[in-house]
């Protein structure tokens, strides 16, 4: 027969108890962890989500409490009282912070019962992924999920303190509002009311939180639900959570101060301290020093040797004249054999195909006698990078592995439109081999400390970019992102829409977009003229934006802000390698929630007063 819990209350959480407790009476509340069986001694390790004490189960203490342990199993729901006692010399468990003291029960009540669990949350890590998602609520027991949710309260906790400490208002935005073209498919919700009309889920709140600074609020934020109905991967999620915040007269630098601020209380939860302000970086800079537009800054940057490389030395080696050369270095990584070396050379040049890239082994130049001057040219250059990353006097040496990228003669100096696609092919090679050898230079180990975390502000980033399908200028970011004044007085939107930089802005984090935000368009004539830049008609936009367009009349402030992906950075802090470990009922990669087994199909009434049937494609 199961007890029931009547007025007992417990006096201390499970993972509380200390040898300063030794003696004490205590009432503790859990599941039984394990179960170990010694004849007269029955041990539980009794579990809540702050930790796991020892019971110690003593049939001379308490019959009754022993017989009811021989019938407790691995989930059995259980309460104990007992004494605090100090364990005896040896008999200490240095890996438990309760390893010091067990509880001597002089009762105990069993709760609940529990069928044998297709996995123990005892265990440190279950390797089938969906087996985990659909017991989820086994899997979130396991001390790893319980700390990751803990120290996701802790942050979301410390980020709303700050920003309310700052002035800012929390205001809740709808979940179900129009459809708006925002950069990925709208989840839609059939209205019974209105037949054949449909709500969104919002991408984001961004209309409604320019319409806040437009109604006076000044300083806006929300820790935002947010739904898109896009293709999923590791970082990435149908539904997630975004830091969103919106500010009246700002400029971009007082944007980045408040979100460092906010990063810095988050971070501090986890006890690591951030030194601000971060640093910035320029889109193009970052293209050019590392080939992507979310730098990983624990790495290297790649380094031009365009000049180093004269046009009778790139005649020689048939290399194309005008376009850029590029090298970088993987530190402690180059100690390959020579078939390791060649094997290393042809995954390089299968990994760039026929687009006219190659690579030049800098180790055969320094054979010969013709080319060894150049090959000291080449390292002396990475020498510098490697100084300046390591923020000491470096030189490569044969432990480094050395790349150095050249354009064969006729390679296209534009791919897609894009004249920076070598930066960019480059690049991508060098996150591939970090990747490749991480295990030798650990550049990615983590210290604990604030060395592990190198956040980068990159800027500037281009207004438009073009569709090569559809041939046309497309917004890079959402439409009402304003491009610099000075792009505007000279034309470029009309002109020269390649030219043209956006005021706006990404939060980075060692490779990974944390999150965006731009100074919006404040001015109804100024949106009126990126709409028409865009190709959109006065018509379309009135249709698509009216109700904002008339807002954006009645005296709207400057204003801008940023939305930061709350899920992101909790799984970096917790140093998980998916946003599932850190949102509590995840979605598969298929847009699936096993647990509840979402989604299903509706009831035929249900479509009927949705006004809603299905057709299969043939």
């Amino acid at each position: 027969m199961l007890d029931f819990l009547g007025s007992l209350q417990r006096t201390h959480m499970c993972g509380e108890l200390r040898v300063e407790q030794d003696g004490q009476p205590v009432v503790l509340m859990g599941w039984v962890n394990r179960r170990r069986d010694h004849g007269n001694l029955i041990f539980l390790d009794v579990r809540d989500r702050s930790g796991i004490t020892q019971v110690v189960l003593d049939k001379e203490v308490s019959g009754e409490a022993h017989a009811k342990a021989e019938a407790a199993r691995s989930e059995y729901v259980v309460a104990v009282k007992g004494k605090v006692r100090r364990r005896g010399a040896g008999l200490e468990n240095p890996n438990m912070p309760t390893g010091a003291i067990e509880v001597v029960a002089s009762e105990l009540l069993l709760l609940n019962e529990a069928k044998t669990p297709p996995f123990s949350p005892a265990e440190d890590a279950i390797a089938n992924e969906e087996v985990r998602l659909k017991y989820r609520y086994l899997d979130l027991r396991r001390t790893e999920m319980q700390h990751n949710f803990a120290l996701r309260s802790r942050v979301a906790m410390a980020i709303r303190n700050f920003l309310v400490e700052q002035g800012f208002l929390e205001i809740e935005t709808p979940f179900m509002t129009r459809s708006t073209p925002e950069g990925a498919r709208d989840y839609l919700v059939p209205s019974r009311v209105h037949a054949g009309s449909f709500y969104a889920l919002p991408q984001s709140p961004q209309i409604f939180k320019q319409i806040l600074m437009i109604s006076g609020f000044d300083k806006y934020f929300q820790i935002a639900r947010c739904f898109r109905d896009e293709d999923l991967r590791a970082d990435r999620q149908p539904e997630f959570t975004q830091i969103d915040l919106e500010m009246s007269f700002p400029q971009q630098e007082k944007v980045f101060r408040v979100v460092e601020g906010f990063l810095t209380a988050a971070f501090k939860t986890a006890s690591i301290s951030l030194t601000t302000p971060f640093v910035q970086m320029t889109y193009d800079d970052a293209i050019k020093n590392y080939g992507i537009d979310k730098p990983d800054m624990r790495l290297p940057a790649m380094v031009s040797l365009t000049d180093e490389l004269t046009p009778e030395l790139r005649e020689t080696l048939k290399i194309e004249k005008e376009l850029p050369v590029l090298g970088f270095v993987i530190p402690k990584a180059g100690t390959l054999s020579g078939t390791q070396k060649r094997a290393l050379v042809e995954e390089i040049r299968a990994t760039f195909g026929d687009c006219g890239l190659d690579f030049l082994d800098v180790a055969r130049l320094k054979t010969n006698d013709a080319f060894a001057p150049l090959a000291s040219v080449i390292e002396a250059k990475l020498s510098e990078e490697q100084t300046r990353f390591e923020g000491a006097a470096s030189q490569v040496d044969a432990a480094d592995l050395i790349i150095v990228v050249t354009p064969k003669i006729g390679t296209p100096a534009k791919w897609n439109h894009d004249p920076q696609w070598i930066y960019k092919r480059v690049g991508g090679l060098r996150l591939q081999l970090a990747a490749k050898f991480a295990d030798k230079h650990k550049l990615f180990e983590k210290t604990g400390t604030e060395a592990d975390f190198k956040f980068l502000w990159v800027t500037d980033f281009p207004m438009y970019e073009w569709d090569e399908e559809t041939k046309v200028w497309n917004a890079a970011h959402h439409p009402f992102t304003s491009p610099h004044e000075e792009d505007i007085k000279s034309g470029k939107l009309t002109n020269d829409k390649g030219a043209v930089r956006a005021l706006a802005y990404d939060i980075v984090l060692n490779g990974t977009e944390l999150g965006s935000g731009s100074i919006r368009i404040h001015r109804q004539d100024v949106q009126a003229e990126i709409f028409r830049s865009l190709g959109m008609s006065d018509a379309e936009a009135k249709e698509r934006f009216g109700f904002f367009l008339d807002a954006l009349e009645f005296g709207t402030p400057p204003h801008g802000g940023i939305a930061l992906g709350l899920d992101r950075i909790v799984m970096i802090l917790a140093g998980a390698t998916s946003l599932r470990e850190v949102i509590a009922f995840p979605k598969t990669a298929k847009a699936i929630d096993l647990m509840v087994d979402a989604p299903t199909p509706v009831s035929d009434q249900q479509m009927r007063e949705l006004h809603l049937k299905t057709s299969v494609r043939s």
